[in-house]
């Protein structure tokens, strides 16, 4: 594990989201309360929930936080089920872990819900939207695309461009 004894104690936050695609029939059962094992989404929620709190005990170097906030929203859509994690901790590491955990445990409570009515449910999508606190800063996915766009003059190994994009960079002031 990696020695955060000398950082400071601050909020951070984390949000991540993941997918479930599913067949119509599926979804239409689920609409519908016709599943055999009860409502996916509200057990989704708690699984969600409660798998953040033992993040430290799924992802082994993982430290042990104390959480002040988890929420967990699984909404059904056109195809299946979106499903978005919030957590908020006082800590001297950040959060984002405990959010992918979130999202997974509920996305596979979704899954283990809904295999009766059809194996074929994909679980994607599953990824980081954004972090807040902490001495890295803070992150929003869509500034990140924004960024990956602008430094695609640097893709492909062509090192000249790649100089030539960063002087232009620099001498902006960007």
């Amino acid at each position: 594990m990696v020695d955060v004894s000398g950082k400071a104690v601050t909020t951070r936050s984390a949000i991540a989201q993941g997918f479930v695609k599913m067949k119509a029939t599926v979804l239409k059962a689920v609409r519908g309360l016709k599943n055999p094992k009860g409502s996916p989404l509200e057990v989704a929620r708690i699984a969600g929930i409660a798998a953040a709190k033992r993040t430290a005990e799924w992802i082994p170097l993982c430290h042990p936080l104390p959480l002040t906030h988890i929420d967990v929203t699984a909404r059904l859509c056109k195809n299946g089920v979106e499903i978005r994690s919030h957590v908020v901790a006082a800590a001297q590491t950040g959060v984002e872990m405990e959010a992918l955990v979130a999202v997974t445990a509920a996305a596979l409570t979704v899954y283990d819900m809904c295999k009766a009515l059809d194996k074929s449910i994909e679980i994607t999508d599953i990824y980081l939207l954004e972090k807040t606190g902490g001495k890295s800063g803070d992150f929003h996915r869509i500034f990140a695309r924004i960024q990956a766009r602008t430094a695609r003059p640097c893709a492909g190994g062509n090192v000249e461009r790649c100089k030539r994009y960063k002087s232009s960079v620099a001498a902006r002031g960007r």
